[in-house]
């Protein structure tokens, strides 16, 4: 696939990306450079490699999993304008 200058400023109109227009060539030149590595990925078979997390085997650290209050609420509300009750008060805005 390749790209042409209409699709490169297609592309940077959707990004809301402002290309001038002798920039354009460049872009489309970039584009086509990204497209052609994918395309060299693609290429590579990895039929029966199982995905891995990291480049040597290790377990990733977990913490447990039980639902607590977090037991941050007054450290929390210190920054607050306004707390009252243990929420954030603000102010009435629907009569």
């Amino acid at each position: 696939m390749s790209i042409d200058l209409e699709t490169a400023a297609k592309v940077a109109k959707l990004a809301r990306i402002r290309v001038d227009a002798e920039a354009l060539p460049a872009l489309a030149q970039e584009f086509n450079t990204i497209l052609g590595f994918i395309e060299q990925l693609s290429e590579v078979d990895v039929e029966g490699i199982e995905p891995m997390t990291s480049v040597t085997p290790m377990r990733l650290k977990r913490r447990a999993d039980v639902v607590t209050d977090g037991d941050r609420q007054a450290k929390v509300l210190s920054n607050a304008p306004d707390a009252r009750e243990g929420f954030f008060a603000v102010p009435k805005v629907v009569e």
